[in-house]
């Protein structure tokens, strides 16, 4: 599948607009002015998860979803020098922070900044070398007072985030922070312009959703699933490509990007669907993996299959390299061949299966 340019320009805008946990709104307005040309009406709630409908009359109600926001930083504390120490905004990973730049969105506009760390020559020499920790690492955005800092409209509880954007590598994979999961936004969005574009319709409510908050808590997703109490959903985020350096397959599964769509199972994945997704897999000939969850997904999917006394939900993830970081990597034609999935899979619901095992 080769993506229009015009996906690929929307994917880019997208991917490039900050859109962190709590705060997803510029993101969210990106998303819907692309979806609307392929839906019948564009709906939003009072936390932003934002979703657009096909078919908003039809008493069955299937739901794709994906979620909107990333990682990020929250000011914390500014000290007398005018040095800013953070918390975590979702998992976001100390470790990387060192020497990152970022962008501190003060009530006076962007303010850029880096994480400062001390030189390897004053670190030389120490029996156990210093590691990057909530306590230790730090932003200096120029300033040499609080004062300081304050006039430039940072103050505790300001968002941050990384500028890090998006550009293809090699041809062959997507990289950008935030791929975790505005790439689910872009395939659910892919989704619902080939229904419009194939001219297919469906015979029940499609709602093509993009919720909020889901880094700190499957937040979004809990209060989307009670409004539009739906009667099937299909998840999409991302899971790790486990073919890199340092990642044990034994604990974490063995999966890779380019090896196609990740069909999971856990508890929470009701069996019918994902029976469904695999034959969908298996007659259309698209690449698939598996992976399992013991407990829970840690994805949306547990909010929705959980709501309104029971949601029949399936996941179907994409693998991903260097998850939490700034240069998080999706291959290409898994991105595509999760949006085949999707919507191949969607052509096969009819309002009269029979979701109960029994």
């Amino acid at each position: 599948m080769k993506f229009k340019n015009k996906s690929l320009l929307f994917l880019e805008e997208y991917l490039n607009t900050a859109s962190p946990t709590g705060y997803e709104h510029n993101g969210q307005k990106v998303w819907m002015d692309y979806i609307k040309p392929y839906v019948d009406k564009v709906e939003f709630d009072h936390y932003g998860t934002c979703y657009g409908i096909i078919n908003p009359e039809a008493e069955f109600k299937v739901v794709i979803e994906a979620h909107a926001d990333e990682i990020s930083w929250y000011v914390n504390y500014i000290t007398d020098d005018g040095l800013i120490y953070v918390i975590r905004n979702g998992g976001s990973d100390q470790m990387i922070a060192p020497s990152k730049v970022v962008n501190i969105h003060g009530e006076k506009g962007i303010v850029k900044g880096v994480f400062g760390w001390p030189a390897i020559h004053t670190r030389i020499g120490e029996e156990k070398e210093t590691t990057p920790k909530l306590e230790n690492i730090f932003i200096d955005c120029g300033a040499v007072m609080k004062k300081e800092v304050e006039e430039l409209g940072i103050f505790v509880g300001t968002m941050i985030t990384y500028p890090d954007e998006f550009f293809e590598l090699n041809d062959r994979y997507f990289v950008c922070r935030a791929l975790d999961n505005r790439i689910g936004g872009f395939m659910i969005a892919e989704v619902a312009r080939l229904l419009k574009e194939n001219k297919k319709k469906l015979p029940f409510g499609l709602y093509i959703t993009n919720s909020v908050q889901e880094e700190v808590g499957l937040y979004g997703a809990d209060m989307i699933a009670d409004t539009i109490k739906p009667n099937i959903a299909i998840i999409t985020d991302v899971t790790h490509d486990t073919s890199t350096p340092m990642i044990e397959k034994k604990k974490e599964g063995d999966l890779k990007c380019g090896d196609g769509p990740v069909i999971y199972f856990a508890p929470s994945v009701h069996h019918k669907i994902r029976e469904l997704i695999v034959e969908t897999a298996k007659d259309k000939k698209i690449p698939y993996q598996r992976a399992a969850s013991s407990r829970a997904t840690g994805t949306d999917t547990d909010a929705f299959a959980h709501s309104n006394g029971g949601v029949p939900s399936a996941l179907i993830s994409l693998p991903l390299r260097y998850m939490h970081t700034t240069v998080e990597m999706v291959a290409k034609k898994d991105v595509a061949n999760v949006i085949e999935l999707i919507y191949e899979t969607l052509l096969q619901i009819t309002p009269e299966m029979n979701l109960k095992y029994h």
